[in-house]
């Protein structure tokens, strides 16, 4: 088949494949990854619920303890490979989840993906790759633009081939070559995931556009 032909049936599929869940893509070409009601198109063992106005929640089940990893990880089903990422997230005060891109194996994020790091951070002077805005173990944000725990910050993230973009509240803070980093031997292709570390995190807005 003329490579034209097979991107346009990917996308006839895809686009079926929202719209059978009622998500359209909007003007600028993102379609919401979540229906606002349920968790249809994601996979998890638990702990994750759709709040009022659509608000996806972590609740840690009983006896979970934050600053532990635990196998309750919210995944895509399907995988994607360049895209801009589009979100919203809070956290309380300690919070702590992650923003995980282009993982090979569901059952091992941290070492088949790469994250970007979700934590109560704000105020922090000099933050490195651990701290919120950062790519754990390869890269730390250029300033520090997250807010104080318990308002809503933005991320927008753009992986195309092998450069990496991160806007943290309207401000670029991560411009990277993914094949000159720490995670150069990660798949150009794969799941996206958020983080499950006992700690209570709400996304919302969460929109995705792929880009070809």
């Amino acid at each position: 088949m003329h490579r034209f032909g097979i991107l346009a049936t990917a996308f006839v599929f895809f686009a079926l494949a929202t719209l059978s869940r009622g998500l359209e893509p909007d003007s600028d070409g993102f379609v919401p990854v979540f229906d606002g009601k349920t968790l249809a198109g994601w996979v998890t063992t638990g702990n994750w619920i759709v709040e009022e106005d659509g608000v996806v929640a972590l609740h840690p089940r009983p006896g979970e303890k934050g600053w532990q990893r635990y196998d309750a990880y919210l995944t895509t089903e399907r995988k994607y490979k360049d895209f801009v990422l589009d979100l919203e997230f809070k956290i309380g005060p300690g919070g702590n989840s992650g923003v995980f891109l282009r993982v090979g194996d569901r059952g091992d994020q941290v070492d088949t993906g790469f994250e970007i790091q979700i934590l109560d951070t704000h105020g922090k002077a000099n933050p490195g790759h651990h701290d919120c805005g950062g790519v754990i173990g390869t890269a730390a944000p250029s300033k520090n633009m997250a807010k104080p725990a318990g308002q809503w910050n933005r991320y927008v993230i753009t992986c195309q081939g092998y450069h990496l973009k991160v806007e943290l509240n309207g401000e670029q803070i991560i411009d990277l070559d993914l094949a000159q980093s720490a995670v150069k031997d990660r798949p150009r292709e794969g799941y996206i995931g958020f983080q499950d570390e006992a700690k209570p995190v709400w996304y919302r807005n969460v929109r995705i556009k792929e880009l070809h």
